[in-house]
Formats: C-alpha cells, structure tokens, sequence
C-alpha cells in the first residue's frame, strides 16, 4: 500500500511541478474548416497564441491528421502555432494537462471521459450544445465541470440545462485589420448571413423594390481570407447582417470598428453589447429590406444620425486586444492556480497516511 501511495505522491508532485513551470499542455481541440473562415475557429488560434505569448505551453489540436493550413485564410502570423492530431496517436496527455473542447466536439466528450487530466467546454454556438451530446445528457455527466464562454447571455443560457458547471467569459478582440476608411466610403453594402438564401433573398428583393438604388452593389462577404474581408467591408457605407443562431456576433462588432453602421436581425439571443443606440436592429427578417432602403436615402442626403457613430466606437472599445489579453491571462492564471490547490491539497491528505502506514509497519 506504502507503495501505490509513494507513486501517487511523485504524481501529483509532478504535475504541481508542470503546473507551476507551465509546462502543462494546454489543448485546444478545433475544427478543421477545410480553408473556409470562421469567427469562432479565429477566436481560438487568438487565444493560443495569447497563452504561448504568457509563457503557457498551448497547442492546436485536430481530429485528422491532414488538417488544412489556417494561415490561407488567417494570416502568416499564425504561422507558428503548434498543432497535434488525435489521429496520429501521438498526444500523451497527463494528469496537468488541461483538453479544451468547443461545444460542437459532443461525441469527444463521450471518448474522452476517461481522460486522466481535467477537461473544458468552450462554448461560442450556444445552439450546438444540444445537437452533439445525447438526450438527457449534460457535460458533468462526461466529468465536465468547467466551461468557456463569450458572453453572459450565454453564460445564463447554459445554467439552466447543465447544471453543475462553472463558468468564465473570455472577451474576445477585434483584430487590428479593421480600420476606419480615410476616403469617403462608395456605395457599396457589405451583407454577412448564415443561410446563403438569406443573402439572395435581401438582395433580389432591394433591387425589386428599389429600383431606383441598382447603381448601388452587394458584397457577400463569406469565405474571404481575414484582410480581403476587412478591407472590404471598411470600403461599405453600411452593412447587413442576419444570423439567428448567433453565440456572439463578431460581425456587427468588425463593422463597427470600421465605422460601417450595421442593420441587422436580432438573434435569438441577443448578444451583450447590442443596444437600441449601436445600431439599427429589427426583430423581423422582412423589415430588413424596407429598413436599409430608408437607410440608403437618409445615407445620400447625409442626415444620419451623429450619435450612431458615437455608439458604435463606444461599443467597440470593450472589445480592444488590451482587454482581450488581460481576459486571457486573468482567466487561465485562476484556472492554474485553482488546480496548484487541488493537488497541494491531496498531496497533504496523501502524505499523513504514508507516514502512518510506515510506522505501523515498524
């Protein structure tokens, strides 16, 4: 018995050690978006690449082996980021090491429920929660307990279905890329939806019902590497933006930041930073069009409203790569410091009873 315990101190002591140094890996599984752009997948190599600039040992990691390159869509500045791939069986987690896991992984969190290190759900599609994990399932029954989130809407959304787990919010940045335009800006309409029909729908029907604006151009601004679509969306005098299912809505707030004015549907949860002043926001999809055509003859006469723009870099401000660094730091030094307790505290109930057992032995 003086032995099992002997190895459970060196262990823990080992992984007190690894924790302190911050050699513990930190994994963050992530999608493979074949070369296709996405917020939220963005969102995560910013992360990564934050802990790695803190001195943390945070690494990618990927279902497959043959991932694609994220830096045709991201950038060269991502050139560096390290990734590992489960497929390649090469990922040795131990016990300080933490697995980060997006909502959409479900099915990982049945196969990884026996993983001897802590596990962590980062949510930013509140609406995946439930579509990957089984009826009557919640996280704490794969042992999860802990969570990452990007916004307390999401935040209480969660509390009332998975019942015991803690939550921290990660403020996520805008990106550098998004500037205001010094020219004035052309006629153009940057539009943003998930559902591509959407897209075609708001457009056809504009230029039916305002035939007098066809001189005025769409941009479909999905699937674009990061700089092309800030570039293009700065060079828009407004934007559209329709996504019900929305965890966040990174969208409006990148518009913002270029000083684009966003009409926009509400999602089904309203996002934290949406206001009745930052935007022009329409609770039904077919009030879209009639909104923007008002917009547009308010945009050629030049009497929109001062007080928008004010809102809009107001709004904008929280969402500084300032805040976004001190949000990572604070979050991940209290996780660290959180699991430094727990193992100094079952070293302290491990090591009375070694020496008890030894001298009942003698």
């Amino acid at each position: 018995m003086s032995e099992q315990f002997n190895e459970q101190i060196i262990k823990l002591t080992h992984a007190l050690q690894n924790l302190r140094d911050k050699k513990a890996a930190v994994y963050f599984l992530t999608m493979d978006t074949k070369g296709t752009a996405k917020a939220s997948v963005a969102l995560i190599y910013d992360i990564v690449k934050e802990l790695i600039n803190l001195g943390y040992n945070a690494i990618i990691m990927h279902e497959k082996e043959d991932f694609h390159d994220v830096t045709t869509w991201l950038g060269d500045d991502y050139a560096g980021v390290p990734h590992v791939s489960i497929e390649s069986k090469k990922v040795e987690v131990i016990l300080s090491d933490l697995v980060i896991i997006p909502e959409v992984f479900g099915h990982v969190l049945e196969q990884t429920k026996d993983m001897p290190c802590e596990k962590m759900v980062f949510s930013q599609a509140y609406d995946y929660v439930l579509e990957t994990i089984p009826p009557g399932m919640t996280w704490p029954s794969y042992g999860v307990h802990n969570a990452l989130t990007t916004s307390t809407g999401q935040t209480e959304y969660l509390k009332t279905l998975m019942g015991s787990v803690s939550y921290r919010e990660i403020t996520p940045k805008l990106g550098g890329e998004f500037k205001k335009l010094e020219s004035p800006q052309p006629p153009l309409i940057s539009i943003h939806t998930r559902e591509p029909r959407d897209t075609m729908k708001i457009i056809k029907t504009f230029y039916i019902k305002y035939p007098q604006f066809k001189w005025i151009t769409f941009r479909d601004l999905r699937n674009l590497k990061r700089e092309k679509f800030a570039d293009d969306l700065s060079e828009s005098f407004i934007s559209v933006w329709v996504d019900d299912v929305s965890g966040f809505g990174t969208f409006p707030l990148e518009s913002m930041k270029c000083g684009v004015p966003v009409i926009g549907k509400v999602p089904n949860l309203k996002p934290d930073w949406m206001t009745e002043n930052n935007g022009i926001w329409s609770y039904e999809f077919n009030q879209i069009v009639e909104i923007l055509g008002s917009f547009v003859q308010k945009w050629l006469e030049d009497e929109l409203p001062e007080e928008l723009y004010e809102a809009m870099d107001k709004t904008v401000e929280k969402y500084s790569d300032k805040v976004f660094k001190t949000s990572v730091s604070d979050i991940f030094n209290e996780i660290y410091d959180k699991k430094i307790m727990e193992i100094r505290r079952n070293l302290e109930k491990l090591k009375p009873v070694t020496v008890t057992e030894e001298v009942t032995e003698e």
